[in-house]
């Protein structure tokens, strides 16, 4: 039994190693299989009894499959430098995991320092190669990953950036990370904010850090357009808790999921004069008042929205139903879906506007019933 428990184990670990897509370098083909292959490799120089090596260690596994693809032209590998300590000494390794990277060419290095998150890990390799990852089945990230060199260009801006700032090791990041993905996912289509993240735990993220006064992780930090200021996130950790918070700083009107809420689109002076037509007042006196307002207007996305009300008052002055039949038209576009981002908030905000000029007729059919 005990020979059969040993066969099987050793079983499972050679189907585990057959699996992995991380080459193991040992003194005996380090040299051929980094220095004189010809293929950049990035190399990992770790121990088994790191905390850190183990946080990356899944990381890094992600790292090679999505490269495996192209492992003709580069390389993910890793070096057990606790049993392999004369290649550690070899490369001037003094911590763990310590990150290389060898051109293929030449047997001098150059260090990593960037995050260790897959998309860090990811941009470095595609730089310094050309080689871009590839992903089987997953979506691509629309978290921007910001670092001590790219910070300053992102924020102060015509942007409002949120930005979280995580360490690899940290299970509340861990938990934070699914979130922060849908949050970007939510505000991809609103071009005045950004989402993104800081490794400040990395080498090129610890002055960030600290000129931010990041005494924690997560720390959550939001930037108003045009400010390198930024003020504190105190607020819950849901998607809800970050969208509401946006909105109310933006001036945006989204919705967890990507979605506008019902006020997207409209316009309250506009509003207030659609009351008066709905109330009974006459249409072509409330459409040279709405033409009046409009011209007070500047915002070019109010103006957008404001055209659209004068373009339905014109349509009732041809037909009556116009906005019913209108709202119903557009309400029944959207619950068959299959459309765009863009175009589901085209249709959103319109049927906003046209809600206003249409509640007045469902209130009357409600209190009748």
């Amino acid at each position: 039994m005990v020979l059969l428990k040993s066969l099987v184990v050793a079983s499972l670990a050679a189907a585990v190693a057959a699996k992995s897509a991380v080459l193991d370098l040992i003194p005996s083909n380090f040299d051929d299989v980094v220095l004189k292959s010809g293929k950049p490799t990035l190399v990992e120089f770790f121990a088994p009894w790191c905390g850190h090596c183990k946080t990356l260690a899944p990381v890094y596994e992600e790292l090679a499959t999505a490269f495996e693809y192209a492992k003709d032209k580069v390389q993910i590998a890793k070096v057990d430098a606790d049993a392999e300590r004369e290649l550690g000494k070899r490369f001037g390794v003094q911590g763990f995991p310590t990150l290389k990277f060898f051109d293929g060419k030449s047997e001098k290095p150059v260090d990593y320092k960037g995050g260790r998150d897959l998309e860090s890990l990811s941009s470095f390799i595609a730089e310094k190669t050309g080689v871009k990852s590839r992903k089987k089945g997953s979506v691509p990230s629309l978290v921007s990953v910001l670092n001590d060199a790219t910070i300053s260009g992102a924020i102060g801006g015509d942007k409002n950036v949120l930005v979280a700032f995580t360490a690899p090791w940290c299970g509340h990041c861990k938990n934070l990370a699914p979130t922060w993905e849908k949050l970007a996912a939510t505000f991809a289509s609103e071009p005045e904010i950004t989402i993104a993240k800081v490794d400040a735990d990395a080498p090129n993220g610890k002055k960030s850090a600290a000129e931010y006064g990041v005494s924690g992780f997560p720390t959550i930090k939001f930037f108003p357009k045009g400010s390198t200021t930024p003020e504190d996130y105190n607020g819950g950790r849901s998607e809800a808790d970050f969208v509401e918070f946006l909105n109310e700083k933006a001036g945006t009107h989204r919705t967890p999921g990507g979605g506008l809420d019902t006020v997207a689109g409209t316009l309250a002076a506009l509003d207030e004069i659609v009351t008066k037509y709905t109330g009974g007042a006459s249409l072509t006196e409330i459409t040279e008042e709405a033409k009046e307002a409009v011209k007070s207007l500047k915002n070019s996305a109010e103006l957008k929205y404001a055209d659209y009300y004068l373009r339905v008052f014109d349509k009732l002055s041809k037909n009556e139903g116009y906005a019913a039949k209108e709202f119903a038209r557009l309400e029944g576009i959207l619950k068959k879906g299959g459309l765009a981002q863009a175009k589901v908030d085209e249709l959103t905000a319109k049927v906003n506007v046209l809600r206003k000029f249409v509640e007045k007729a469902v209130e009357d059919v409600k209190d009748e019933l």
